[in-house]
């Protein structure tokens, strides 16, 4: 029997960025696309805070998509420093569910790295005090990584979740042991990333979210095309097996752990 899009199991695409070129005119498309597949939420990330409004308008039009906005870290030397009052400001909207994506990347923008970690504190004491989960993005920054977020939690908890993980198996155990969340990509499809799919599989249960980061990153059978946020039930799919479960078990643990972490988008019941 084929399943319909009633009786497919709802997933959400907890990282995408839909306001980038590539779907320029296509989001009614897109997102029904998505929808046929299960994928029934999704957040669309604001890289720039300049770009706020934009995204802003893309989650106030189509009722599956939330939004979350930041600095991430590869434009904070051109872009003005984020601040707190942005932030708390940002986060009164309700369709607002998430600080991110911040975080570090020494592997494109190393010579930023001090104003990288500035950056990073300011958005960690925005999740702090509006009790949004941090969206944290981490490249060739393991280190500085674990230690900056060891560091802010002793000052003061937060919830987090390690977007798009692909980094070391020492960063995935510093990160699940502050109770915060690993993401899981197209990454984890390619034949080449093993190692990725054994931190996944050593990781808790209900510490593993799905998303597509599309435009980027589509998995297989969909590698070097672009990404949508459909293309995410590939990714649980293979979640589902590296966790040897079936598809239908394994969406409704990612969707109970998305709720838990994103209560506001849990419990969003429209605007107005």
């Amino acid at each position: 029997m084929t399943d319909t899009p009633d009786t497919i199991p709802q997933i959400t695409d907890s990282h995408c960025h839909l306001d980038f070129p590539d779907f320029d005119g296509q989001l009614p498309n897109v997102i029904a696309r998505a929808a046929a597949a299960g994928v029934t939420r999704m957040v669309s990330i604001c890289t720039k805070l300049a770009n706020e409004p934009t995204v802003r308008t893309i989650a106030e039009t189509h009722k599956q998509v939330f939004y979350a906005a930041a600095t991430h870290p590869m434009n904070v030397a051109e872009e003005p420093m984020a601040t707190l009052d942005q932030l708390i400001t940002l986060a009164k909207h309700p369709k607002f569910v998430g600080i991110g994506e911040t975080g570090l990347d020494y592997h494109y923008t190393s010579e930023s790295a001090g104003i990288q970690q500035q950056s990073l504190r300011i958005h960690i004491e925005a999740a702090r005090q509006t009790d949004l989960p941090l969206i944290i993005h981490s490249r060739a920054a393991d280190d500085d990584m674990a230690r900056i977020l060891t560091e802010e939690f002793k000052t003061g908890a937060f919830t987090c979740v390690m977007h798009c993980f692909s980094s070391s198996a020492e960063l995935a155990r510093a990160t699940l042991d502050l109770g915060f969340y690993l993401s899981m990509s197209g990454i984890a499809t390619f034949p080449k990333s093993q190692a990725l799919r054994d931190i996944f599989a050593a990781a808790p249960l209900d510490r593993i979210l799905v998303e597509t980061d599309a435009p980027y990153l589509a998995p297989l059978p969909h590698r070097g095309k672009r990404n949508e946020p459909a293309y995410s039930a590939h990714t649980a799919q293979l979640g589902a097996d590296i966790f040897g479960l079936d598809y239908v078990d394994f969406a409704a643990r990612t969707q109970a752990n998305f709720d838990r972490l994103f209560p506001k988008a849990a419990l969003y019941k429209g605007m107005g």
